[in-house]
């Protein structure tokens, strides 16, 4: 009888080293989390230090930590820099740094637009740049994921600022995996649904018609685990994925594609 082939090489990241952006909380913790199960050297990025800290803690297994702020565009060059001395080549950049503010569309202003893109967007693109060409280079194959959000295909009342900078990041990966996948840098993201995360608890609370409005909207009728978007992201960074570029994985259960 035919015994069962041991996968770990295949759908693992056994000495594959990822910096995750915005590591700290939520889904890039749950990113990182399940990185580090799969046996990369986890490098978790954000402002808050204690933060970091705890989830290094939490996460073990070697897990470390750098301080970042994405939007501080003259000084990622020396970040980047900072982290190669250290850590070494990146295999694996997950671009998952986020913020969004909730305000009805005509009293929005063009300064609250650019803070949300510019963590989203323009910071993630200026990282991605640097370290694109520390791969390049080196000749070094590498992975660069971005997440996205389901809210790029549906849309959400109050929230057009941080829709269009998920749907912006669509583009982001198709524009660079057309670029470099003759290079060998593979471009992939992972579109989140509805996730029981704090912010999600955060946003739906003492609003019972809100969260029902969701929880229909749902197919398979539950909310995500944050480790549904770890497990998405190890696999679209692993060698089993080694022949997928320029995808955007709906990870929602259904949310976008059901009635």
């Amino acid at each position: 009888m035919t015994q069962p082939k041991d996968l770990s090489k295949e759908f693992g990241l056994a000495g594959k080293t990822a910096l995750i952006t915005g590591g700290g909380t939520g889904l890039g913790k749950a990113i990182a989390q399940c990185f580090a199960e799969s046996g990369a050297i986890v490098i978790i990025a954000g402002r808050r230090e204690e933060v970091l800290k705890a989830t290094c803690a939490e996460i073990g297994m070697g897990c470390d930590y750098v301080l970042l702020d994405v939007t501080d565009i003259d000084n990622l060059p020396v970040f980047e820099t900072q982290v190669f001395e250290k850590f070494g080549m990146i295999d694996v950049l997950v671009n998952n740094a986020g913020n969004t503010i909730k305000r009805p569309f005509e009293e929005s202003s063009l300064a609250e637009f650019d803070a949300v893109f510019d963590v989203h967007v323009r910071g993630a693109l200026e990282l991605t740049r640097l370290v694109v060409r520390r791969m390049l280079a080196a000749d070094h194959a590498g992975s660069v994921l971005f997440t996205s959000s389901m809210t790029a295909y549906i849309g959400q009342p109050l929230v057009s600022g941080y829709t269009i900078a998920k749907t912006a990041i669509n583009g982001v990966v198709r524009a660079l995996s057309a670029e470099f996948s003759n290079r060998g840098i593979r471009f992939n993201g992972v579109a989140p649904g509805w996730i029981d995360t704090d912010v999600f608890r955060k946003a739906t609370k003492g609003d019972d018609a809100r969260k029902a409005k969701i929880m229909s909207r749902i197919a398979m009728g539950k909310l995500g685990d944050p480790k549904d978007i770890g497990w998405a992201s190890v696999f679209l960074s692993s060698p089993a994925a080694s022949y997928i570029t320029g995808q955007v994985l709906l990870v929602d259960g259904g949310a976008a594609t059901g009635f």
